[in-house]
Parts: C-alpha cells; sequence; structure tokens
C-alpha cells in the first residue's frame, strides 16, 4: 500500500455512525485528520482510524487499529481519566439490507471505536488561547511537571536515538518543500539544529542516565489542551510510536512553550516555564541543567510544524514557523537580575514582567525566595509554612539556595532573576557576586513603597506563595538594609514601569 493511501470508511458503516452509532441522536460534526475520523454527538465523540501507513504510524490492519486504540485509550486516562471512556467493537450481523451493526455485539468484527466524553471546540486552548492568561500559564506548567514526574522511565538511549531521528526526518522533509521554502534558509535550519545537537550530545546522553528520559505526551501542543473548568487537562498523546514518545521531558514542554510563544503568548510561555521547573526541582533531580537543550528542543518542535503546515496547505504559516525555528538557535546570551525590597513591594510583579524579554525564548527563569523556602520544607507553593520556617539560619539556606540555583541556570545559558527582599548588604553582595563569577551583566532593582500602601498589598495578598503577613512586614520596616547601591524604582505601582526601566538599561 502506498504510504499515503487510506481506503475510505464503509459507505453503510459511515451511515450508522453519523445516524447515532446505533443509539442517541446524530453526529452534529465529523472531523477528518490524515490518520482518523472523529464523530461528533451532543455528549460523546467517536474516533475511527483511518487504515493508513505514514512510515512512523501503521494502521493498515484490523489487528494495529485495535493495538492503537487501546493504547491511546490506556495512555490518555493517566492524564484526562474524564475524557476518555472505553473501546468498542463494532460488529456486523446479517448480510446487504439486513446488516446490523451494534458495539460489542454477536457477528463479525469490522472496526474499532474509541469513545470519548465530548466538550466544547472553544474549551481547546488552540481555539481559545486569549484565555491562557499568566496564573492559568503557570497552573499548565505544574500540570505538566507532575505528570512527568510520574511518567514511567525509558531506556537512557531512547532520547537521544529519538531526537536523532526526528532531525533526520525533519531534515528529509524540508528538503522535499523546496518548492514552498527558501531553501537556503532550510539548509541553515538543517545545519544548525545538527550542530547544537552535536554540541549537545553528551548532556542528551547524560540526561537519560539520570531518568528525565521518560515515556512522555509526544505532541503537547496546544490543540492538545482543553481547560475542563480552570484546570488544563493533557489529552490526544503519541500512542502509535513509542521513538516519538520515549523523550526528555524538556522536549515534551518544549512544544507548549514553542507554541505559546509562536502565538504571541510570551508572559504566559514564560510562567509555564518557570511553573514547570519549580514543580520539577521539587523531585530527586535538580532541573537545571537541562534548560540548556531548550533552544534545540524549541527549534525542533517549530520545525515539525514547517512541514506539517506545508503538507496541510497552509505555506505562509510553515515560512512563519521556520524563521521560529531559526530565532530559537541564535540566542542571547545570559544575564543576572536581582529585584529586592520590603514585603508588598510588588517585586513578583517585576520580576514577571521583566523576565519574558530577557535571555533565550521564553525567557527569564524567576527564582523566588518564597518558592525556595517552601521547597526546602517540602510544601506546596501556597502551602503555609511553620513559624520554625522562618527562624534563625532558615534565611541563609534560602539564599544559599538562591545562589546555587541561579549558579546552575546561568551555567545552562538561561537568564536569571532573582526575586527576594535581600533586606540584608550580605545577601545583596552575594549576588553581585554571582554576576562577576558568572561573567554575565548583573542588574540590581531596589522597589520602593511607602509603608501604608505596603501594608495594605500585604493585608489584601491571597493565592501567593508568600507567607508574609503584616508583623512580618513591621519587622522588616525595623531593620536597616544600610547603603543600597542598586537602582531605586520609587511608585505606588512600580511593576511596570520598573520592568520596563530594567529592561532599557540590559540593552544600554
Amino acid at each position: 500500500m502506498d504510504q499515503h493511501a487510506s481506503l475510505p470508511l464503509d459507505p453503510a458503516l459511515e451511515r450508522w455512525l453519523r445516524s447515532g452509532a446505533g443509539g442517541g441522536p446524530a453526529a452534529e460534526k465529523v472531523i477528518e485528520t490524515s490518520a482518523a475520523w472523529v464523530f461528533l454527538y451532543p455528549h460523546r465523540a467517536l474516533k475511527v482510524k483511518r487504515p493508513v501507513d505514514f512510515g512512523f504510524l501503521d494502521f493498515t490492519t484490523l489487528d494495529k487499529r485495535q493495538w492503537a486504540l487501546e493504547r491511546e485509550l490506556a495512555f490518555n486516562r493517566e492524564t484526562a481519566p474524564e475524557l476518555y471512556r472505553c473501546v468498542h467493537a463494532i460488529t456486523r450481523a446479517g448480510h446487504d439490507k439486513e446488516t446490523v451493526f451494534t458495539f460489542d455485539g454477536p457477528g463479525e468484527t469490522i472496526e474499532w471505536a474509541l469513545e470519548m466524553s465530548r466538550f466544547e471546540d472553544d474549551s481547546v486552548l488552540a481555539e481559545n488561547p486569549g484565555r491562557i492568561e499568566p496564573g492559568f500559564a503557570e497552573t499548565l506548567g505544574r500540570e505538566i511537571a507532575r505528570f512527568h514526574a510520574g511518567a514511567r522511565r525509558s531506556q537512557p538511549r531512547a532520547g537521544i536515538d529519538g531526537l536523532a531521528y526526528v532531525l533526520g526526518s525533519n531534515a528529509n522533509l524540508l528538503r522535499n518543500l523546496k518548492g514552498d521554502l527558501d531553501s537556503e534558509a532550510v539548509e541553515r535550519l538543517v545545519e544548525s539544529t545538527q550542530a547544537e545537537f552535536d554540541r549537545h550530545a553528551e548532556l542528551l546522553a547524560r540526561r537519560g542516565e539520570q531518568g528525565w528520559v521518560r515515556r512522555c505526551h509526544g505532541d503537547l501542543h496546544l490543540g492538545n489542551i482543553v481547560a475542563i473548568g480552570e484546570r488544563p487537562v493533557l489529552f490526544d498523546c503519541i500512542e502509535f510510536n513509542d521513538r516519538l514518545s520515549e523523550i526528555d521531558v524538556l522536549y515534551d514542554l518544549g512544544f507548549t512553550l514553542m507554541d505559546l510563544r509562536f502565538r504571541g503568548l510570551r508572559q504566559a510561555a514564560n510562567r509555564a516555564l518557570n511553573g514547570w521547573l519549580d514543580e520539577a526541582a521539587r523531585g530527586d533531580q535538580p532541573p537545571w541543567e537541562g534548560l540548556a537543550l531548550l533552544p534545540l528542543f524549541q527549534a525542533v518542535r517549530a520545525a515539525v510544524r514547517v512541514h506539517v503546515s506545508a503538507w496541510s496547505g497552509d505555506v505562509g504559516l510553515a515560512r512563519r514557523y521556520l524563521i521560529e525555528a531559526q530565532h530559537h538557535l541564535e540566542t542571547p546570551g545570559p544575564a543576572l537580575a536581582a529585584v529586592g525590597g520590603l514585603s508588598g513591594s510588588g517585586k513578583s510583579s517585576v520580576a514577571r514582567a521583566l523576565a519574558p524579554g530577557l535571555g533565550p525564548a521564553p525567557g527569564a527563569v524567576v527564582l523566588r525566595s518564597d518558592e525556595v523556602r517552601k521547597r526546602l520544607w517540602g510544601r506546596a507553593p501556597l502551602e503555609p509554612l511553620p513559624k520554625a520556617a522562618y527562624g534563625p539560619g532558615t534565611s541563609e539556606r534560602v539564599y544559599a539556595a538562591l545562589i546555587a540555583e541561579g549558579r546552575a541556570c546561568l551555567k545552562a545559558g538561561r537568564a536569571v532573576i532573582i526575586d527576594a527582599v535581600f533586606l540584608r548588604q550580605s545577601e545583596r553582595e552575594a549576588v553581585e557576586a554571582l554576576g562577576a563569577e558568572m561573567g554575565v551583566r548583573f542588574e540590581g532593582v531596589w522597589l520602593e513603597l511607602d509603608p501604608e500602601t505596603a501594608r495594605a498589598r500585604v493585608a489584601a495578598r491571597k493565592g501567593d506563595a508568600s507567607d508574609a503577613d503584616e508583623r512580618v512586614l513591621e519587622m522588616q520596616l525595623a531593620q536597616d538594609p544600610g547603603r543600597v547601591a542598586w537602582k531605586k524604582v520609587p511608585g505606588l505601582d512600580p511593576s511596570a514601569g520598573a520592568a520596563v526601566e530594567v529592561a532599557r538599561w540590559f540593552e544600554e
């Protein structure tokens, strides 16, 4: 069979599926993809695999389609149990005009169907990207990290070997699009991607040994994430080819980050990355070293979208993805910023506003002292800490961890913003020394706010990792920070203005 050939669905079976599949209302819509038909009813959906062979997937026999659907059910129940119901055998009894189709009934099994719950089209993030405000994006990053933490580990070589396979496949597919794409741009992307892969070969192999290569989603763009209530739910993972799903967890995340940035959601992409990192840092292995691979991973994901878009007929979109892919391989160097000030002064707002534009996409790693303290105590970000977590010696541990994590991120080529009070001169000197040690540009920002406004902000704060209350603020106000040499940003609402100003300092 030609690898792109597809047999049509049996006309009688198609009529039965469109008319309600043996009970209930008729299908409202039928989605046809290169590998499946999806029949959408008011309260359910049925997916039937196409009998196709694309090389990387083969659904040409009934047994292979059953195998794929049963894996799809099992894998997706790990992230979306509320969406995935069961796999049905479609059976046929009788002949010609007396033919009767049923689910799991007597007679010959002629096809297999996956039953899912129906959800609204605009709940898919790709259809409604406007709902991805920064807080939701951080929740998404944390949800992906928790999925990765529970995923089964793969063979150590699976990640690097699978990525090599994708690079070779991308190169061939892109070169076959010479009539639609700039051939020089294609060759530049192929060569620079391979060079980045070769440069990081040892790290890619080491990641597998460390357990970062797992059975992941494999296709984690915004079209495969749905919002159910306020919770992002991952669905429609790759089940048909383990080489595409047994991958580095950051390669999995890289698709989401690339997609968010490509759609202009830079703040959301950065919050998703930082949410993922804070969750991942709670595991056995620190996640920072792998950040050196993010430019490669995002470039490869964008390159995949180049040929997918072109083969689907959208050459203009393919050309945009080609530019995007190359952009990820032409990264600026790392930089270090520190944002200090009393509780309530707006440090986290400034850090988050500044982060998307600092360093390689999707921006700087934001290391918050509040989140680091929670991690050191084994608590969730919004879980209150006991008073002992703020006792003698604990601040020293927190600042030491901030410096160590910042160093690791800078070594990986990422920009870093450290968000902490920095009330002591020794704390400010330590972060300044880190910038000098790493040979990167450093900027210190000190946010000033009148005490009454700070008190009001602290009293009103909720849903945040900070435990600082009015009592903590009064203790801070009673301390003398000494001479603060960092650039001071005054004002009642410094966040937006401070971010713009600090970004300008890095451009000078």
